[in-house]
């Protein structure tokens, strides 16, 4: 079930339209996104690498900066610790390329997600300290890991910590009492006390922050800092960071540099999934080039990623990016056949009328449970924990919807888990087999969800005819780039499309091409993609079979289509069409 909403934000569209020189429809597109004002519209438009925040105003960036510059001039042995998926690998390769610019003797460790588990524990620190390791810098996480830097320092050792998870709390009668690890230096916007306006930044860009702060330290060039932006832009796509205000930027201009960067790993992968010669876009990033670097961390290792975007021998970076090719075929395989499984769980069992869904897939491979919650949750649009046997418990992951805070609920029933952390939209967890249905049972007690959370809400920007599309609106529209989280494509809409007759593209049976005319006359193809049986049994039942056989035929009919589109141009042999992109529908009869 969906509901449709037009978006109802004011603003003098036409006015402002003209100070900044484009149509009232670009100006209601910002206005949707939340910019209120010409100069955030401006910013929106033109915002450059001169609009991003300060660095020195994360908490504790001049002082970890200090920490690390006085243990590389003592020579002491510096080790990085990271997470294992894209953000992970990438806030990893930033610190160590940047510390080995400043002289450091650094090497790197990225746990191993099965043997290791999520971020630092105490045999990676055990194991630091018999290496001869002094200092150890966790990126991507450290922020939950108290007790395991509690264990370090009793060794004698130096902790630095630069993530941008949630900060660990408990509740108290004064409220939330927030757990910071009694590291050296903790950088972290998601402290209370931090004055970095930017909060919801990656931890790539945490790490990349950092970095520039250090630079400074050692009278380095900032300048030379724009070499890692590539791979923040790439970090803060994968992991779902809202698209606005600075992630915006170093998305945008990353995505500037990426066609012709000079990392010959990131070449690699490009030309793998031949993408040579097309305009690189956020999409590309989040379900093309970043599902080839968080395969290695999920069925092989992480380590096969980093050493790929640090390798800068062609030959070898062609190879290793064919394996990383080849995982994410066989990941996809495994995570096409764990939904299924998913599906018929909640089904079965009749878990599927829960407000939070937990699926327990006992054999499926751990790495692509969150993969898996993911999936559900759009199909069902409700909590989803996914949970698989290890020979340790439990290991979940889980996915949310905008209505229900995850990693706050789960604070709620800690007692069920041995480890846990995450944010208000997903979240990981281990725990006992024989605490599962206990957790079900409590989640679901706990959960303050109504129908209506479960309703699908699809948000309309702007009702536009077909007919006020042109080039010059694909023009304008291109200067909303780059999608994604927070900045989502617009979405427009008409009414009472008379379906003049559709036809099955390729051989998927997933991709349906309509010819439809528009009440006052103005034709346009419309394509859709996905299931596309699905959509026909829609029309059946709604309008008829008799209506359907008759509109199949090409005789007259009274069916008719309201839709929701994005409007794209279709280039074949040389020459530009434009159409619309289907992304919801409903039929009805005239």
């Amino acid at each position: 079930m969906e509901q449709w909403f037009v978006a109802a934000k004011k603003a003098d569209f036409n006015g402002l339209a003209r100070e900044l020189h484009v149509s009232p429809v670009l100006v209601r597109l910002m206005r949707n996104r939340d910019r209120k004002t010409k100069e955030e519209m401006e910013k929106y438009l033109h915002g450059s690498l001169g609009d991003l925040y300060e660095p020195s105003l994360l908490k504790d960036a001049k002082l970890g900066a200090e920490i690390i510059k006085q243990k590389i001039l003592e020579g002491k042995r510096i080790r990085i610790i990271s997470d294992y998926d894209v953000d992970g690998v990438s806030s990893n390769y930033i610190l160590y390329k940047g510390l080995l610019r400043c002289g450091a003797e650094v090497d790197y460790k990225i746990p191993d997600r099965i043997e290791d588990g999520y971020g630092i524990n105490e045999h990676l620190i055990s194991r630091a300290k018999e290496d001869g390791v002094d200092t150890i810098i966790t990126c991507d996480n450290g922020i939950a890991a108290a007790e395991q830097i509690a264990y370090g320092n009793r060794l004698g050792m130096t902790f630095v910590v630069t993530d941008h998870h949630d900060v660990p709390f408990v509740e108290g009668k004064d409220g939330k009492r927030y757990l910071l690890p009694e590291a050296a230096a903790v950088i972290n916007p998601k402290q209370e006390d931090c004055l970095y306006p930017a909060k919801n930044i990656c931890g790539a860009v945490v790490a990349w922050k950092f970095v520039q702060v250090l630079y400074d330290a050692f009278g380095i060039s900032r300048r030379e800092t724009e070499c890692f932006l590539e791979i923040a832009a790439l970090a803060t796509v994968c992991d779902v960071m809202v698209l606005q205000d600075e992630n915006r930027i170093i998305v945008k201009e990353g995505l500037k540099r990426m066609e012709r960067t000079s990392l010959p790993g990131l070449k690699a992968l490009i030309r793998k999934n031949q993408l040579e010669e097309k305009k690189i876009s956020a999409y590309h990033l989040g379900f093309i080039i970043g599902p080839c670097i968080n395969a290695s961390g999920r069925l092989a290792t992480a380590k096969k990623a980093l050493e790929l975007l640090l390798c800068e021998e062609d030959v070898r970076c062609d190879e290793m990016a064919g394996e990383l090719l080849e995982l994410n075929a066989e990941r996809k395989e495994m995570t096409r056949q764990g939904e299924e499984q998913a599906y018929d769980y909640l089904e079965k069992t009749g878990h599927a009328k829960d407000k939070v869904l937990l699926v327990f897939l006992p054999d499926c491979h751990e790495s692509i449970a969150g993969i898996i919650a993911g999936r559900v949750r759009e199909c069902y649009n409700k909590p989803v924990f996914v949970l698989t046997r290890t020979k340790d418990g439990l290991k979940g992951s889980g996915r949310s919807i905008e209505t229900y805070h995850m990693y706050d609920e789960m604070v709620k029933v800690k007692d069920c888990f041995t480890k846990f952390g995450g944010h208000p939209m997903a979240a990981g967890l281990s725990m006992e087999e024989n605490r599962l249905e206990e957790l079900r049972k409590r989640l679901n007690e706990n959960a303050q969800l109504t129908e209506k959370d479960f309703i699908k809400k699809v948000h309309i920007d702007i009702p536009l005819p077909v007919s006020w599309i042109s080039e010059e609106l694909m023009e304008e529209l291109d200067r909303l780039e780059p999608f994604g989280n927070g900045n989502q494509k617009p979405l427009f809409a008409q009414k009472d499309f008379l379906i003049t007759g559709y036809r099955l593209l390729g051989n998927t049976g997933r991709c349906l091409k309509f010819f439809l005319q528009d009440p006052a006359g103005g034709r346009m193809d419309g394509i859709y993609f996905g299931d596309v049986a699905h959509l026909l049994s829609d029309m059946e039942a709604v309008c008829g079979k008799e209506e359907k056989d008759r509109l199949e035929s090409g005789y007259f009919h009274h069916i008719r289509m309201d839709c929701t589109y994005y409007p794209e141009v279709n280039e074949w042999r040389g020459k530009r069409n434009l159409q619309i992109m289907i992304k919801n529908y409903r039929f009805k009869l005239r």
